[in-house]
């Protein structure tokens, strides 16, 4: 097996450990066990491969899904607590939250101005493709007549690549990769799914994450590049869609900018998958069949 992919696979590993236990003391020592690689080559490693180190990944991630509590929060009540915050984010205190935040961010959490992080962060996301039309859908409004369904999803085990800083590219080739291998094993009449890890509105770009995946028919072992992930038994507030980008875009915004309030429902800390129907890309870059789906409580 070539190194580097064995490598990744080890990283990966770790990665969705993390995820899965964010709130969660995660010592190095823990982390590279699962990752089955000592502490000393598991530090050097991660850092090679993602880019930083882990403890500082660790704390990226705490601060990004608090990030995206305060905004849910702000959108509901506008009166985030911050120190439950804190402790489901894996803080040890609020104060431990406060200062992390301030040396990230430049001013503590209660100081913060989520609206103009998100305008920002959207910018850069238009920015990042020009020739598409991917401005924001006002909250309320609905154009396109989107209407959400929700439904049970039963516990699942996902094959995937992931990749990592997306918006540079890497997408459609992870998944020729990821086809080819559920080829390999007859198993690409399963569901496909594309998911990010991260909010592009919240997160860096070049922080994100998107892995392309296909549902098994049941646990097995990672297989180099490809990872297994076990999801749990979701409920989610699933939209239809059929057409180009700034449709999914639209529907994205209306998803979480009007449907989510409006329902008094809450998301989970899942992604939001995108659940293509037949192959990811079927229809190449410039049209999309799937149905967005986005995990609540």
């Amino acid at each position: 097996m070539n190194q580097r992919v064995d490598y990744l696979a080890s990283v990966n590993r770790a990665i969705d450990h993390v995820v899965a236990n964010l709130e969660q003391p995660l010592a190095l020592a823990d982390v590279a066990r699962v990752a089955a690689f000592s502490p000393f080559h598991f530090h050097r490693v991660f850092q090679k491969l993602v880019g930083e180190t882990l403890a500082a990944f660790v704390r990226r991630l705490r601060l990004e899904r608090a990030l995206g509590m305060m905004a849910r929060a702000a959108d509901r009540d506008g009166g985030p607590n911050l120190t439950e915050i804190a402790l489901a984010c894996g803080f040890s205190s609020s104060s431990d939250f406060s200062r992390a935040f301030k040396q990230r961010y430049g001013l503590p959490p209660s100081a913060y101005d989520l609206t103009v992080h998100r305008a920002h962060h959207r910018d850069a996301l238009v920015d990042r493709f020009p020739d598409q039309r991917l401005q924001r859908l006002p909250p309320g409004d609905n154009p396109d007549g989107f209407r959400v369904t929700v439904r049970e999803l039963p516990a699942r085990h996902i094959a995937y690549i992931r990749v990592l800083q997306p918006y540079r590219g890497g997408v459609v080739e992870a998944s020729e990769r990821m086809v080819s291998w559920a080829r390999a094993r007859k198993l690409e009449g399963g569901q496909w799914l594309g998911y990010t890890w991260d909010d592009p509105v919240l997160v860096a770009l070049d922080d994100c994450r998107y892995d392309v995946g296909v549902v098994l028919p049941g646990p097995r072992p990672p297989d180099g590049e490809v990872g297994v992930l076990a999801l749990p038994r979701l409920r989610v507030a699933e939209l239809a869609i059929e057409g180009p980008i700034e449709l999914e875009m639209r529907a994205l915004d209306w998803l979480y900018g009007t449907w989510l309030p409006d329902s008094g429902a809450m998301p989970d800390e899942q992604p939001c998958f995108e659940a293509w129907r037949g192959l990811p890309f079927g229809d190449g870059t410039q049209h999309f069949a799937l149905a967005l789906q986005l995990p609540l409580r």
